[in-house]
C-alpha cells in the first residue's frame, strides 16, 4: 500500500459524491487505501455549526491511521482539511473548490505549511471567489491551478482526475 487518503466532501453532499467518488477510484487503482467520512449529519446543523463536528471528525480519522494520510477535500471538504493539516499531521493536501471562509466562523482558512499541496478552483464559483483562493495560495506559496468552470467543477472532473494522478505520482514515498 502506497499510503492512506482521506476524501471529504463538501457541504449538501456526501461520501458518494461524483469528485471525491472518482478520485477515490483513482487513488485505489494506484495502490493507496481511501475513506470518505459521511459529514452529512453535520451538515444538518448548518454551513456555521458544521465546520466544528467535522472538524472534530475529519481530525479523529487522522489521529485514527498508522501514517500520516493525504487530505482531499472539495469546498467544506477542503476547510476543514485545511484547518486539520495544522492540529494533525498530514503527508499533504489536495483542495478543490477552497472557501478562505465560513461567513460567522470564527476563523479564515489556514493550512500546514510545507506539505505538497495542490488547489483547483473555478474561475467562475460564484460561492467561493477565485480572487479569495488565488490570495491564500499566493500567500501560502501552493501550487494552484484556475479552470473554467464555476463552484462544482462538474465539467472538469475527468481534467482534475488527471491532475490528482499527477499529484499522487509526486509524493516522496
Amino acid at each position: 500500500m502506497r499510503g492512506h487518503i482521506i476524501l471529504s466532501h463538501g457541504s449538501n453532499s456526501g461520501p458518494d459524491a461524483t469528485k471525491v467518488s472518482v478520485l477515490a477510484q483513482a487513488a485505489e487503482d494506484m495502490g493507496f487505501s481511501t475513506e470518505r467520512p459521511d459529514y452529512r449529519d453535520c451538515d444538518e446543523q448548518g454551513e456555521l455549526e458544521s465546520v466544528g463536528p467535522r472538524l472534530e471528525r475529519l481530525i479523529g480519522r487522522i489521529r485514527a491511521v498508522p501514517r500520516p494520510p493525504l487530505l482531499v477535500g472539495s469546498s467544506m471538504g477542503a476547510f476543514v482539511s485545511g484547518l486539520a493539516s495544522v492540529q494533525a499531521s498530514c503527508r499533504g493536501l489536495f483542495l478543490l473548490a477552497l472557501p478562505t471562509r465560513i461567513p460567522g466562523y470564527r476563523q479564515a482558512f489556514d493550512m500546514a505549511r510545507g506539505l505538497p499541496s495542490l488547489l483547483i478552483h473555478g474561475f467562475t464559483d460564484d460561492l467561493c471567489p477565485a480572487s479569495d483562493a488565488m490570495a491564500f495560495a499566493r500567500s501560502a506559496q501552493i501550487n494552484t491551478i484556475l479552470v473554467t468552470d464555476g463552484h462544482r467543477l462538474s465539467s472538469q472532473v475527468p481534467f482534475i482526475e488527471r491532475q490528482f494522478r499527477l499529484f499522487l505520482e509526486s509524493l516522496p514515498a
